[in-house]
């Protein structure tokens, strides 16, 4: 039977997995702290960037940094203030601290964190207020993002206050709601948590009073992630469709190389929804060269999930929005539907099947939701266990 020390030390060996080995500080940070932001019920740290000659009512962007990273390395290496200066919008940046969690991961599945108007969802939500004061930004143009627990954390704001948020993007995170403890948080990122379209609704329904409109929300998730199963971004997906009132089937769907993007649009024809897919990467954010740095969990995989995230907000422009290989422009298709309830919702997800019209995908082997991957997971976890003296 798995015990609660058994599950920590999990935990720990997932932050120590997923998060930049990088030591706080050992990137040049453009980042000035944040002070007198609240009263900051979720003891964070806050620090802000506003690039020389920020126009008044410019967006804001808040980044929240994945375990074992701290604000201005992910900044540095996510390139987030580079193109805010080109751009033109203000960056903020929550950083969790040692006190809350040794190892620097936002407490995504910690109920007292995650409900409206408590612990680090309030924190973060007093960051904002402060940053717009201070700056004249545009409260109608506020958007987050994260990676990993901080995708997961990014999720919980655009679920627990909507309002605030014209947009996000969830970097392999989690759905909202999937887990309130340590132990249900490993089922979940494990795939092991399985919830229907009704109850991923349910989760997001509860967490504040808002009836619309919604945000538009980016997913972006690596196929060959052995740290937080892919299966997880077919839930937010299905959490955000089921918001926004659409149907399983994409609107569109681009193929190129090892990249799939499922695009889900409203009734007026806008994009609302997109599920980026790359075949070949594993866990961390995805990058290309023109922008931030690779290291650790940041991964040159030449497409900057950066500049594409801005543009899928309309907060910047980028020619590379359109998936393409050696300047071919993508194949649309029209999907089947993927089955989210019963045995079949829990298939890998590495690609659909292959398709008579337009491009095809190639199955994953590697896909962290085989059975080879979960005993691959299932090895690294009690080699962790082993070395801290908690199994024989």
């Amino acid at each position: 039977m798995r015990t609660m020390s058994d599950t920590m030390a999990q935990f720990a060996a997932f932050g120590a997995r997923q998060g930049s080995f990088h030591m706080p500080g050992s990137s040049p940070s453009r980042l000035e702290s944040l002070a007198d932001f609240g009263s900051n019920p979720g003891r964070l740290r806050g620090h802000g960037y506003c690039p020389a000659g920020l126009a008044r009512k410019a967006p804001l962007v808040v980044v929240l940094h994945g375990c074992k990273q701290n604000a201005g390395d992910y900044d540095h290496r996510s390139g987030w203030s580079q193109l805010a200066d080109l751009a033109g919008f203000a960056l903020l940046y929550p950083e969790q601290s040692p006190g809350n969690n040794p190892n620097l991961c936002f407490n995504w599945f910690r109920p007292g964190d995650t409900r409206r108007d408590s612990g680090e969802a309030l924190s973060i939500r007093q960051m904002i207020d402060a940053m717009i004061a201070a700056h004249g930004l545009d409260r109608d143009r506020v958007f987050v993002t994260g990676l990993s627990a901080g995708g997961a954390m990014a999720n919980v704001m655009l679920a627990t206050y909507p309002e605030v948020f014209a947009g996000g993007a969830i970097i392999a995170g989690l759905a909202y709601g999937c887990a309130s403890s340590v132990p249900e948080a490993f089922d979940c990122m494990r795939g092991q948590a399985p919830s229907s379209d009704e109850e991923l609704w349910a989760q997001l329904r509860q967490a504040s009073p808002h009836a619309g409109p919604w945000p538009r929300v980016a997913i972006w998730q690596g196929m060959a992630d052995h740290t937080v199963a892919p299966s997880n971004a077919e839930d937010i997906a299905a959490q955000w469709r089921t918001a926004h009132r659409l149907d399983d089937a994409p609107t569109r769907e681009e193929i190129s190389g090892g990249r799939m993007r499922r695009i889900w649009s409203n009734r007026a024809g806008e994009a609302v929804i997109e599920l980026n897919t790359v075949a070949a990467m594993g866990h961390g954010t995805p990058l290309a060269s023109d922008l931030g740095a690779p290291g650790p969990y940041m991964l040159d995989v030449g497409i900057s999930s950066t500049r594409e995230i801005a543009a899928f907000w309309g907060i910047a422009d980028d020619a590379s929005r359109a998936v393409s290989a050696q300047n071919v422009p993508p194949k649309s298709v029209s999907p089947k539907p993927i089955p989210r309830s019963g045995p079949a919702a829990r298939t890998p997800l590495a690609a659909p099947p292959p398709r008579t019209s337009g491009a095809t995908v190639k199955a994953d082997p590697a896909s962290p939701t085989s059975p080879a991957a979960v005993s691959r997971i299932k090895d690294v976890i009690e080699q962790a266990l082993r070395a801290a003296g908690l199994m024989k």
